[in-house]
């Protein structure tokens, strides 16, 4: 197993704040670790003395320019992990924090660091949604927040133990004072990091892809694959995307090509006959997540009541508002998994019923 941590002039290394060692924070943090910057995590009591005690491991050998066959391994002490943000705060000044949390938990996480917010640095903002920046900007300070965008596939195999299933990169905005330089450092720990010059466009096209196949298959309790398998359903997925790609218009922003994700390609898709755009869409959806269920299938049937369906399809629905730009199959398959999510209905209720579902669509949009 490997152990090596780079060293960096001190004039770039950089002294990190990482709000929670989930499979991003840990990917990200233990890969600016190796590069040689100085991490500090935040997280949960209860996760606190399992990091220190068993360190960080990384199975990043997907990655060929590590030129390893062996997992990193990070003893805890070439980073610090506190169990509160005052705590984690003595341990400044920092330059940077990185921020990946689910969207459900962000009201609560911003809640905490209120108290903080003439000590907190700027923010990158990984968390998917287009809406979890211009939260931070209202609890913290428009200068607190840098808008960023993940699309490498990250499995977690338990407390600070990761495996990169799918190497694609991250992205930073352009307009902060410090993106330059933090894009500069993520994309020298290996993390192919991209400059955007137009923060909403990358977050907008970054969730374009979250849409794909997630709702229905939670809904169904079936596969990307066997969604897309079902012509009925193909067509489904391709009326939901083109009313984001309306919303997306209707505010003038572009559709971007993310870093290893032809995004434009999948906005394409909507234009072309079906039986042309469902190859390259079934493909899309079953290797995007790096062979996972979507997330919002994780979300119910972990049972803990959430669902970040709420925060993008749902987003897509109040910016169509907004817009006046009709968005009835975001705001049926958005309901419908609220529904579930909130035991209003059973999960029997549409689990591996498609025409029950394909008949409350149509009953409900005419469609």
């Amino acid at each position: 197993m490997q152990s090596s941590i780079s060293n960096i002039k001190s004039s770039d290394r950089l002294n990190v704040l990482i709000f929670g060692a989930g499979a991003i924070g840990t990917y990200f943090g233990g890969s600016l670790i190796l590069a040689g910057h100085n991490v500090v995590f935040v997280e949960q009591p209860k996760m606190v003395s399992e990091l220190r005690e068993h360190g960080l491991r990384l199975d990043l050998t997907i990655d060929e320019r590590r030129k390893t066959k062996d997992a990193f391994v990070i003893e805890a002490r070439s980073f610090v992990v506190a169990p509160s943000l005052e705590e984690a705060l003595k341990f400044g000044p920092f330059d940077v924090a990185l921020f990946a949390l689910k969207s459900f938990d962000t009201p609560a996480a911003l809640e905490g660091m209120k108290p903080f917010a003439e000590k907190l640095p700027p923010i990158l903002c990984l968390s998917n949604g287009v809406e979890n920046e211009q939260a931070i900007a209202r609890e913290l300070g428009a200068d607190k927040v840098i808008y960023g965008t993940v699309t490498s596939a990250i499995g977690r195999r338990g407390v600070g133990d990761i495996v990169l299933e799918k190497l694609r990169g991250c992205g930073v905005a352009a307009g902060h004072a410090f993106s330059e330089k933090l894009a500069k450092a993520l994309d020298d720990a290996f993390l192919n990091c991209r400059l955007f010059p137009e923060a909403h466009g990358m977050k907008w096209s970054k969730m374009l892809t979250n849409l794909v196949a997630n709702p229905t298959s939670a809904i169904l309790n079936m596969t990307a694959a066997q969604v897309f398998a079902n012509k009925k359903l193909y067509k489904l997925e391709i009326d939901m995307l083109s009313e984001c790609l309306a919303v997306m218009k209707a505010q003038n922003l572009q559709v971007t090509d993310l870093p290893g994700t032809p995004v434009k390609l999948l906005a394409l898709a909507t234009k072309l006959p079906l039986w042309l755009s469902k190859p390259f869409l079934s493909r899309a959806a079953g290797s995007g997540r790096g062979g996972k269920m979507p997330s919002f299938h994780i979300d119910l049937y972990s049972g803990r009541g959430q669902s970040e369906i709420e925060y993008l399809h749902g987003a897509v629905v109040r910016f169509g508002k907004e817009f006046k730009v009709p968005t009835p199959v975001n705001e049926l398959l958005t309901n419908t998994l609220l529904a579930l999510t909130k035991k209003e209905i059973p999960l029997e209720e549409y689990a591996n019923q498609p025409e029950r579902l394909l008949s409350k669509v149509k009953s409900q949009l005419n469609l």
